[in-house]
């Protein structure tokens, strides 16, 4: 028995596929050019981070086949359970940004905002009727 509207099942695919959007391209970017990523977050760019951000993109590469194949083809449970683990990560990833060490800038901002943005699409989508 389900709890949760197929209207409810539609939108929470939705995001979870613009979230693997979204997710795919801070992969590439990170695998791509790691040390511009440190830089618009005013964080040091040793080559250990970069490489430390190469492997985040890694993770990021399977988290987003994961987002995708849970969106198109994963059933109604496991769309709920991803995406209610999607909401506190979503808003983790928003904290975590603010809680960087380093100066604010607006990239630092915009990051945030962009974890705290899809936090709340997800729990949009279930509070809505």
């Amino acid at each position: 028995m389900s709890f949760t509207s197929a209207l409810t099942i539609r939108r929470l695919r939705t995001i979870l596929k613009f979230g693997a959007t979204v997710f795919g391209l801070s992969a590439i970017f990170l695998l791509v050019s790691p040390k511009t990523f440190l830089e618009l977050l005013n964080l040091e760019t040793s080559e250990s981070l970069q490489w430390s951000m190469r492997m985040i993109a890694v993770t990021l590469i399977a988290l987003t086949g994961n987002m995708l194949s849970v969106a198109r083809f994963g059933s109604e449970t496991s769309v709920v359970f991803s995406s209610r683990v999607m909401i506190v990560s979503a808003a983790g990833l928003g904290a975590l940004t603010l809680l960087i060490p380093a100066d604010f800038g607006w990239f630092t901002i915009v990051y945030a905002a962009i974890g705290f943005l899809f936090s709340l699409a997800y729990l949009t989508a279930f509070l809505r009727k």
